[in-house]
């Protein structure tokens, strides 16, 4: 049976890691970095639009190239009528809000080059339906140059219509961090392929408030409609 993306994308995760479960993106994109051993990230990002959307990473590592955590994803704000909105039925829009659990995991292939398979998986939190399942998974080749300095990843993805929403749910993602100036000034930026309400194209700066404390900004444009949205991302990176 010829597999498609989604499904040879699950079959790579399923035999590289056996439980599930988290990655800090540049934006939107998994970095491919992960966490090390015992130490925990905290990401957290809202777009501004026509909705406010928020969405909230934690991570943890746990040794050997492996990192596990959890996201809530798509909680929207609607400020022209004062609410949060649910979306639990139909999938012209991605679902949400979004609980998930997700795990990243790397292979090094040089020093400066590694392979890192990845996956999120979980439920809509609407409290108005029975919960359905929704996931993505992605196989991103990473590299680095200049002591790390500077950073780039690209690869597939696979999703289904909850976590993506309606149009073709397989392509491709690409994301860069340069330090321009290491840990004080960033460019960075990431691009998700589709029609969807996933795909977009995101490109901002990154000032360090502290070592471990870099504030992103960010210019937003939907590959469907060419909506654009402010995007503000606090990190807590422990390395």
């Amino acid at each position: 049976m010829k597999l498609t993306i989604w499904k040879t994308l699950l079959l790579l995760f399923v035999t590289t890691v056996q439980h599930s479960y988290a990655q800090q993106t540049y934006f939107n994109v998994p970095s491919s970095d992960v966490v090390d051993k015992h130490k925990v990230s905290v990401q957290q990002q809202v777009s501004f639009g026509e909705s406010f959307r928020a969405g909230t990473t934690v991570n943890y590592g746990l040794g050997r190239e492996w990192e596990i955590g959890l996201n809530v994803y798509n909680l929207d704000y609607l400020p022209s009528e004062r609410r949060f909105t649910l979306n639990d039925s139909t999938v012209q829009e991605a679902y949400g809000p979004l609980l998930l659990l997700n795990s990243q995991k790397a292979f090094d292939i040089t020093k400066h080059i590694e392979v890192a398979v990845g996956m999120q998986a979980g439920v809509n939190m609407s409290p108005r339906s029975k919960s359905k399942l929704v996931g993505y998974a992605y196989a991103h080749v990473a590299g680095s140059f200049h002591d790390e300095h500077y950073n780039w990843s690209m690869g597939v993805y696979g999703a289904n219509s909850r976590y993506a929403g309606e149009g073709r749910r397989t392509g491709y993602q690409a994301g860069f961090d340069a330090g321009i100036f290491y840990q004080k000034v960033h460019l960075l930026g990431d691009f998700i392929s589709g029609q969807h309400s996933l795909g977009q194209l995101i490109l901002g700066v990154e000032v360090y408030a502290g070592k471990h404390f870099p504030l992103s900004i960010g210019w937003q444009r939907a590959n469907q409609d060419g909506a654009q949205a402010l995007v503000l991302q606090l990190t807590y990176n422990p390395e």
